[in-house]
Protein backbone atom coordinates (compact mmCIF):
# COMPACT_ATOMS: atom_id res chain seq x y z
CA UNK A 1 0.00 0.00 0.00
CA UNK A 2 1.09 2.96 -0.96
CA UNK A 3 0.32 7.33 -2.25
CA UNK A 4 -1.64 7.01 -4.99
CA UNK A 5 -3.34 3.37 -4.26
CA UNK A 6 -6.88 4.10 -5.28
CA UNK A 7 -8.57 2.15 -2.27
CA UNK A 8 -12.33 2.04 -0.89
CA UNK A 9 -13.25 2.06 2.42
CA UNK A 10 -14.51 -1.30 3.98
CA UNK A 11 -17.08 -0.08 6.57
CA UNK A 12 -18.65 2.69 4.35
CA UNK A 13 -19.46 3.75 0.69
CA UNK A 14 -16.46 5.25 -1.55
CA UNK A 15 -12.98 5.69 -1.97
CA UNK A 16 -10.43 7.41 -3.34
CA UNK A 17 -7.03 7.58 -3.68
CA UNK A 18 -3.93 7.86 -0.89
CA UNK A 19 -2.76 11.13 -0.54
CA UNK A 20 -0.66 10.54 2.65
CA UNK A 21 0.17 7.30 5.44
CA UNK A 22 0.96 8.05 8.98
CA UNK A 23 1.26 4.92 11.12
CA UNK A 24 -1.46 3.32 10.84
CA UNK A 25 -3.56 5.79 8.94
CA UNK A 26 -4.06 6.74 5.79
CA UNK A 27 -5.03 10.48 4.33
CA UNK A 28 -7.94 9.01 1.83
CA UNK A 29 -8.94 12.02 -1.01
CA UNK A 30 -11.93 11.73 -2.53
CA UNK A 31 -12.90 13.05 -5.79
CA UNK A 32 -14.24 16.41 -4.23
CA UNK A 33 -10.14 16.42 -2.85
CA UNK A 34 -11.27 16.28 0.50
CA UNK A 35 -9.18 14.19 2.63
CA UNK A 36 -10.50 11.41 4.99
CA UNK A 37 -8.31 10.29 7.92
CA UNK A 38 -8.87 6.89 7.84
CA UNK A 39 -7.37 3.40 10.22
CA UNK A 40 -5.70 1.05 7.32
CA UNK A 41 -7.57 -1.60 8.46
CA UNK A 42 -10.63 -0.03 7.28
CA UNK A 43 -10.03 0.54 3.66
CA UNK A 44 -8.76 -1.72 0.65
CA UNK A 45 -7.17 -1.64 -2.63
CA UNK A 46 -9.30 -1.51 -5.87
CA UNK A 47 -5.97 -1.02 -8.09
CA UNK A 48 -2.23 0.11 -7.88
CA UNK A 49 -3.33 3.37 -9.41
CA UNK A 50 -0.55 5.43 -9.55
CA UNK A 51 0.07 5.66 -12.82
CA UNK A 52 -4.18 6.53 -13.60
CA UNK A 53 -3.80 9.23 -10.58
CA UNK A 54 -1.03 11.08 -12.55
CA UNK A 55 -2.40 10.60 -16.02
CA UNK A 56 -5.56 12.17 -14.09
CA UNK A 57 -3.86 15.11 -12.86
CA UNK A 58 -2.16 15.42 -16.49
CA UNK A 59 -5.70 15.57 -18.25
CA UNK A 60 -6.71 17.88 -15.56
CA UNK A 61 -3.86 20.46 -16.52
CA UNK A 62 -4.30 20.05 -20.20
CA UNK A 63 -7.53 20.89 -20.04
CA UNK A 64 -7.00 24.08 -17.46
CA UNK A 65 -4.29 25.27 -20.07
CA UNK A 66 -6.84 25.22 -23.11
CA UNK A 67 -9.31 27.35 -21.33
CA UNK A 68 -6.44 30.18 -20.67
CA UNK A 69 -6.20 28.79 -16.71
CA UNK A 70 -2.67 27.19 -14.89
CA UNK A 71 -3.94 24.43 -12.96
CA UNK A 72 -0.44 23.34 -11.41
CA UNK A 73 -0.14 22.79 -7.99
CA UNK A 74 2.28 25.81 -6.54
CA UNK A 75 5.17 23.69 -5.58
CA UNK A 76 4.72 23.12 -9.57
CA UNK A 77 4.63 26.58 -10.26
CA UNK A 78 7.55 27.78 -7.64
CA UNK A 79 9.73 25.28 -9.37
CA UNK A 80 9.34 25.74 -13.08
CA UNK A 81 12.27 28.00 -14.13
CA UNK A 82 11.25 30.70 -15.89
CA UNK A 83 12.75 34.37 -17.17
CA UNK A 84 11.25 38.00 -16.97
CA UNK A 85 11.17 40.10 -19.89
CA UNK A 86 14.36 41.64 -19.29
CA UNK A 87 15.97 38.40 -19.21
CA UNK A 88 16.14 37.73 -15.47
CA UNK A 89 15.55 34.76 -14.12
CA UNK A 90 12.41 34.16 -12.26
CA UNK A 91 13.16 34.16 -7.99
CA UNK A 92 11.02 30.81 -7.92
CA UNK A 93 14.04 29.36 -9.16
CA UNK A 94 15.01 29.12 -5.45
CA UNK A 95 12.94 26.59 -5.18
CA UNK A 96 13.75 23.96 -7.63
CA UNK A 97 15.32 21.67 -5.49
CA UNK A 98 12.36 20.77 -3.89
CA UNK A 99 11.46 17.07 -3.77
CA UNK A 100 8.41 14.72 -4.14
CA UNK A 101 9.00 13.91 -0.21
CA UNK A 102 9.23 18.33 0.54
CA UNK A 103 5.29 18.28 -0.52
CA UNK A 104 3.30 19.54 2.47
CA UNK A 105 -0.02 17.59 1.41
CA UNK A 106 1.46 14.12 1.99
CA UNK A 107 1.24 12.63 5.48
CA UNK A 108 -0.62 15.80 6.28
CA UNK A 109 -2.94 15.15 9.26
CA UNK A 110 -5.89 16.43 9.45
CA UNK A 111 -6.67 18.27 12.59
CA UNK A 112 -9.73 16.24 15.04
CA UNK A 113 -13.05 17.14 14.85
CA UNK A 114 -15.09 17.88 18.03
CA UNK A 115 -18.50 17.95 18.63
CA UNK A 116 -20.57 19.59 21.19
CA UNK A 117 -21.78 17.21 24.00
CA UNK A 118 -18.56 15.28 23.30
CA UNK A 119 -16.47 16.22 26.49
CA UNK A 120 -18.22 13.97 28.42
CA UNK A 121 -16.54 10.05 27.88
CA UNK A 122 -18.35 7.62 26.53
CA UNK A 123 -16.89 3.87 24.97
CA UNK A 124 -18.61 0.69 24.19
CA UNK A 125 -17.61 -2.56 23.26
CA UNK A 126 -19.70 -3.96 19.93
CA UNK A 127 -20.37 -7.16 18.28
CA UNK A 128 -21.91 -7.33 15.08
CA UNK A 129 -22.82 -11.02 13.12
CA UNK A 130 -21.61 -11.39 9.21
CA UNK A 131 -25.57 -12.94 9.14
CA UNK A 132 -28.11 -12.09 11.77
CA UNK A 133 -30.35 -15.02 9.73
CA UNK A 134 -27.90 -18.02 10.75
CA UNK A 135 -26.58 -16.92 13.88
CA UNK A 136 -25.22 -20.24 14.30
CA UNK A 137 -23.02 -20.16 11.59
CA UNK A 138 -22.28 -16.98 11.26
CA UNK A 139 -18.97 -15.12 11.66
CA UNK A 140 -18.63 -12.31 14.26
CA UNK A 141 -17.08 -8.72 14.92
CA UNK A 142 -15.92 -7.19 17.88
CA UNK A 143 -15.51 -3.38 18.08
CA UNK A 144 -14.54 -0.69 20.39
CA UNK A 145 -16.53 2.25 19.76
CA UNK A 146 -15.05 5.67 21.37
CA UNK A 147 -18.42 8.06 21.32
CA UNK A 148 -16.09 11.21 22.70
CA UNK A 149 -13.76 13.89 21.37
CA UNK A 150 -11.40 11.79 23.68
CA UNK A 151 -8.24 9.96 21.93
CA UNK A 152 -8.39 6.82 24.44
CA UNK A 153 -5.29 4.45 24.82
CA UNK A 154 -6.47 1.16 25.73
CA UNK A 155 -5.84 -2.59 26.08
CA UNK A 156 -8.22 -5.27 25.73
CA UNK A 157 -7.47 -8.98 27.51
CA UNK A 158 -9.06 -11.62 28.27
CA UNK A 159 -9.20 -14.11 30.98
CA UNK A 160 -7.00 -17.46 30.78
CA UNK A 161 -8.44 -19.39 34.08
CA UNK A 162 -6.45 -17.42 36.62
CA UNK A 163 -4.62 -14.82 34.56
CA UNK A 164 -5.06 -13.08 31.46
CA UNK A 165 -3.99 -12.79 27.79
CA UNK A 166 -3.81 -9.47 25.96
CA UNK A 167 -5.71 -9.18 22.73
CA UNK A 168 -5.40 -5.55 21.19
CA UNK A 169 -3.84 -3.10 22.30
CA UNK A 170 -3.80 0.90 20.51
CA UNK A 171 -5.05 4.33 20.50
CA UNK A 172 -8.28 5.16 19.46
CA UNK A 173 -8.87 8.46 17.97
CA UNK A 174 -12.39 10.29 19.10
CA UNK A 175 -15.37 10.25 17.75
CA UNK A 176 -14.72 6.70 16.08
CA UNK A 177 -14.77 3.08 15.98
CA UNK A 178 -12.09 0.30 15.68
CA UNK A 179 -12.20 -3.52 14.79
CA UNK A 180 -10.87 -5.35 17.30
CA UNK A 181 -11.05 -8.76 15.86
CA UNK A 182 -13.26 -11.65 14.03
CA UNK A 183 -14.22 -14.28 15.78
CA UNK A 184 -16.66 -17.54 15.56
CA UNK A 185 -18.84 -18.92 18.16
CA UNK A 186 -16.47 -21.59 18.66
CA UNK A 187 -14.48 -18.92 19.96
CA UNK A 188 -16.20 -17.30 22.25
CA UNK A 189 -15.87 -19.75 25.38
CA UNK A 190 -12.58 -18.31 25.34
CA UNK A 191 -14.02 -14.71 25.30
CA UNK A 192 -16.76 -14.35 28.45
CA UNK A 193 -14.36 -12.62 30.66
CA UNK A 194 -13.19 -9.53 29.21
CA UNK A 195 -11.07 -6.57 31.03
CA UNK A 196 -10.80 -2.98 29.20
CA UNK A 197 -7.90 -0.90 30.84
CA UNK A 198 -8.23 2.27 29.57
CA UNK A 199 -7.14 6.45 29.63
CA UNK A 200 -8.85 9.26 28.15
CA UNK A 201 -6.73 12.58 27.25
CA UNK A 202 -6.62 15.33 23.87
CA UNK A 203 -3.68 16.86 21.97
CA UNK A 204 -2.40 20.02 21.70
CA UNK A 205 -4.67 21.71 24.19
CA UNK A 206 -5.74 21.56 27.39
CA UNK A 207 -8.77 19.22 28.73
CA UNK A 208 -10.72 17.87 31.70
CA UNK A 209 -8.57 14.75 33.39
CA UNK A 210 -10.71 11.39 33.15
CA UNK A 211 -10.38 9.13 35.47
CA UNK A 212 -7.83 5.76 34.05
CA UNK A 213 -10.68 2.70 33.93
CA UNK A 214 -9.99 -0.91 34.64
CA UNK A 215 -13.30 -2.37 33.44
CA UNK A 216 -14.35 -6.43 33.19
CA UNK A 217 -17.07 -7.09 31.02
CA UNK A 218 -18.92 -10.67 31.50
CA UNK A 219 -20.21 -11.64 27.89
CA UNK A 220 -23.31 -13.64 28.00
CA UNK A 221 -22.97 -16.29 25.62
CA UNK A 222 -26.49 -16.75 25.37
CA UNK A 223 -27.42 -14.09 23.84
CA UNK A 224 -25.77 -14.68 20.28
CA UNK A 225 -27.61 -17.38 19.69
CA UNK A 226 -30.71 -15.00 19.75
CA UNK A 227 -31.71 -13.01 17.25
CA UNK A 228 -33.61 -10.31 19.08
CA UNK A 229 -30.29 -10.05 20.93
CA UNK A 230 -28.53 -7.75 17.98
CA UNK A 231 -30.80 -4.30 17.75
CA UNK A 232 -30.52 -1.19 15.69
CA UNK A 233 -28.27 1.13 17.05
CA UNK A 234 -26.31 4.75 16.09
CA UNK A 235 -23.55 3.36 15.40
CA UNK A 236 -23.90 0.66 12.98
CA UNK A 237 -25.82 0.21 9.56
CA UNK A 238 -26.66 -3.20 10.76
CA UNK A 239 -27.94 -4.89 13.77
CA UNK A 240 -25.41 -5.24 17.04
CA UNK A 241 -25.15 -6.11 20.87
CA UNK A 242 -23.58 -3.27 22.34
CA UNK A 243 -22.01 -3.42 26.04
CA UNK A 244 -21.70 0.18 27.54
CA UNK A 245 -18.23 0.62 29.28
CA UNK A 246 -18.75 4.52 30.10
CA UNK A 247 -21.58 6.50 29.54
CA UNK A 248 -21.28 10.33 30.21
CA UNK A 249 -18.03 10.22 32.18
CA UNK A 250 -20.10 7.35 34.69
CA UNK A 251 -19.29 3.29 34.47
CA UNK A 252 -21.60 1.19 33.78
CA UNK A 253 -22.05 -2.66 34.34
CA UNK A 254 -19.09 -3.02 36.69
CA UNK A 255 -19.27 -3.00 40.17
CA UNK A 256 -16.34 -4.24 40.94
CA UNK A 257 -13.81 -1.12 39.94
CA UNK A 258 -16.56 0.98 41.63
CA UNK A 259 -15.82 -1.75 45.04
CA UNK A 260 -11.88 -0.92 44.29
CA UNK A 261 -12.63 2.65 44.39
CA UNK A 262 -14.62 2.24 47.73
CA UNK A 263 -12.36 0.28 49.21
CA UNK A 264 -9.60 2.73 48.61
CA UNK A 265 -11.51 5.66 50.03
CA UNK A 266 -11.74 3.08 53.15
CA UNK A 267 -8.11 2.71 53.21
CA UNK A 268 -7.35 6.04 53.40
CA UNK A 269 -10.21 7.43 55.61
CA UNK A 270 -9.32 4.39 58.02
CA UNK A 271 -5.62 5.28 58.29
CA UNK A 272 -6.85 9.39 58.58
CA UNK A 273 -8.61 8.21 61.22
CA UNK A 274 -6.05 5.90 63.56
CA UNK A 275 -3.66 9.22 63.14
CA UNK A 276 -6.08 11.78 64.48
CA UNK A 277 -7.36 8.49 67.35
CA UNK A 278 -10.86 9.45 66.35
CA UNK A 279 -14.11 7.31 65.71
CA UNK A 280 -13.40 3.77 64.52
CA UNK A 281 -17.07 2.82 63.75
CA UNK A 282 -17.50 5.24 60.65
CA UNK A 283 -14.72 3.42 59.18
CA UNK A 284 -15.98 0.02 59.58
CA UNK A 285 -19.01 1.02 57.97
CA UNK A 286 -17.10 2.49 54.75
CA UNK A 287 -14.93 -0.95 54.97
CA UNK A 288 -18.39 -2.76 55.17
CA UNK A 289 -19.72 -1.49 51.72
CA UNK A 290 -16.65 -1.78 50.14
CA UNK A 291 -16.49 -5.59 50.95
CA UNK A 292 -20.36 -5.55 49.90
CA UNK A 293 -19.71 -3.94 46.89
CA UNK A 294 -16.81 -6.12 45.63
CA UNK A 295 -19.51 -9.10 46.00
CA UNK A 296 -22.46 -8.01 44.36
CA UNK A 297 -24.38 -11.43 45.49
CA UNK A 298 -23.61 -11.18 48.77
CA UNK A 299 -26.52 -8.68 49.54
CA UNK A 300 -28.62 -10.81 47.88
CA UNK A 301 -28.29 -13.76 50.68
CA UNK A 302 -26.79 -16.45 48.70
CA UNK A 303 -26.57 -19.80 49.77
CA UNK A 304 -24.61 -22.83 49.33
CA UNK A 305 -25.81 -24.85 46.54
CA UNK A 306 -27.35 -27.82 48.37
CA UNK A 307 -25.51 -31.27 47.37
CA UNK A 308 -27.97 -33.87 47.79
CA UNK A 309 -26.55 -37.98 46.92
CA UNK A 310 -28.72 -40.14 45.55
CA UNK A 311 -27.67 -43.83 44.52
CA UNK A 312 -24.29 -42.34 43.81
CA UNK A 313 -25.03 -39.37 42.12
CA UNK A 314 -24.68 -35.70 43.45
CA UNK A 315 -27.78 -33.54 43.01
CA UNK A 316 -27.45 -29.99 42.40
CA UNK A 317 -30.78 -27.57 42.30
CA UNK A 318 -29.58 -24.61 40.30
CA UNK A 319 -33.54 -23.15 40.64
CA UNK A 320 -32.51 -18.96 41.98
CA UNK A 321 -35.05 -19.69 44.46
CA UNK A 322 -32.88 -22.87 46.01
CA UNK A 323 -29.82 -20.84 45.65
CA UNK A 324 -30.77 -17.55 46.98
CA UNK A 325 -32.61 -15.93 49.45
CA UNK A 326 -33.87 -13.04 47.41
CA UNK A 327 -33.62 -11.82 43.59
CA UNK A 328 -34.67 -8.67 44.48
CA UNK A 329 -32.77 -5.76 42.32
CA UNK A 330 -30.89 -8.67 40.24
CA UNK A 331 -32.17 -8.56 36.68
CA UNK A 332 -32.27 -12.02 34.45
CA UNK A 333 -29.15 -12.24 33.51
CA UNK A 334 -27.63 -11.75 36.97
CA UNK A 335 -29.47 -14.63 38.02
CA UNK A 336 -28.78 -16.57 34.70
CA UNK A 337 -24.76 -15.81 35.78
CA UNK A 338 -25.20 -16.57 39.28
CA UNK A 339 -26.58 -20.01 38.38
CA UNK A 340 -23.80 -20.56 36.09
CA UNK A 341 -20.98 -19.96 38.40
CA UNK A 342 -22.85 -22.45 40.71
CA UNK A 343 -22.95 -24.73 37.96
CA UNK A 344 -18.71 -23.75 37.49
CA UNK A 345 -17.92 -24.32 40.85
CA UNK A 346 -19.51 -27.49 40.98
CA UNK A 347 -17.66 -28.96 38.18
CA UNK A 348 -14.27 -27.73 39.27
CA UNK A 349 -15.26 -29.41 42.46
CA UNK A 350 -15.79 -32.64 41.30
CA UNK A 351 -13.82 -32.87 38.10
CA UNK A 352 -11.16 -34.97 39.08
CA UNK A 353 -13.50 -37.87 40.29
CA UNK A 354 -13.57 -39.76 36.93
CA UNK A 355 -17.24 -41.70 36.76
CA UNK A 356 -19.07 -39.16 39.27
CA UNK A 357 -22.21 -38.13 37.88
CA UNK A 358 -23.66 -35.48 38.73
CA UNK A 359 -27.54 -34.12 38.24
CA UNK A 360 -28.25 -30.67 37.11
CA UNK A 361 -31.95 -29.48 37.77
CA UNK A 362 -32.73 -26.72 35.89
CA UNK A 363 -36.38 -26.56 35.16
CA UNK A 364 -38.46 -26.65 31.95
CA UNK A 365 -38.94 -22.95 31.90
CA UNK A 366 -37.77 -21.22 28.73
CA UNK A 367 -34.93 -23.15 28.52
CA UNK A 368 -32.49 -20.19 28.73
CA UNK A 369 -30.73 -21.69 31.91
CA UNK A 370 -30.62 -25.87 29.99
CA UNK A 371 -28.79 -24.28 26.65
CA UNK A 372 -26.01 -22.15 28.77
CA UNK A 373 -25.29 -25.11 30.86
CA UNK A 374 -25.38 -26.94 27.19
CA UNK A 375 -23.11 -24.33 26.01
CA UNK A 376 -20.52 -24.44 28.86
CA UNK A 377 -19.93 -28.23 28.23
CA UNK A 378 -19.82 -28.23 24.58
CA UNK A 379 -17.09 -25.49 24.84
CA UNK A 380 -15.72 -25.60 28.10
CA UNK A 381 -15.76 -28.75 29.85
CA UNK A 382 -16.20 -31.10 26.45
CA UNK A 383 -14.06 -33.34 27.68
CA UNK A 384 -17.29 -34.57 30.00
CA UNK A 385 -20.34 -35.98 29.08
CA UNK A 386 -23.75 -35.48 29.20
CA UNK A 387 -27.52 -36.46 28.78
CA UNK A 388 -30.89 -36.05 29.68
CA UNK A 389 -31.48 -36.99 33.62
CA UNK A 390 -34.17 -39.74 34.61
CA UNK A 391 -37.48 -38.18 33.40
CA UNK A 392 -39.07 -40.41 36.36
CA UNK A 393 -36.72 -39.28 39.06
CA UNK A 394 -36.42 -35.36 37.70
CA UNK A 395 -38.87 -34.58 35.49
CA UNK A 396 -38.04 -32.78 32.26
CA UNK A 397 -35.66 -30.28 33.49
CA UNK A 398 -32.33 -32.18 34.26
CA UNK A 399 -29.03 -32.78 33.00
CA UNK A 400 -26.85 -35.43 34.00
CA UNK A 401 -22.93 -34.93 33.84
CA UNK A 402 -21.08 -37.63 34.05
CA UNK A 403 -17.06 -36.72 34.88
CA UNK A 404 -14.24 -38.14 32.33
Amino acid sequence: MKIGDKVRFLSDTGGGFIAGIKGKIVLVEDEDGFQIPTPINEIVIVDDSATDRAKMRIDQHQRGMEDGKDNRSIKQRLSTSSVDDEGNEDWRNVDTDITLDDDPSLNFEAPVKERVGGDELSLYLAFVPHDTKALSTSNFKSYLINDSNYYVHFSYLIKAEDKWNLKAVGELEPNMKLLIENFTLADLNDMLHGCIQLHAYKRDKTFELKPTCDIQVNIDAVKFYKLNTFRDNLFFDEPALIYTLVENDKLKENQMVEALRVKDEAISKASLTSLNTSNHSEDVKIEEKAKKLANPYKSKSPRLAKQMLNDDKIVIDLHADKLLETTTGMSSSDILEYQLDTFRRIIEQYKSQKGKKIIFIHGKGEGVLRHALIHELNYKYKHFSYQDASFREYGYGATQVTIK
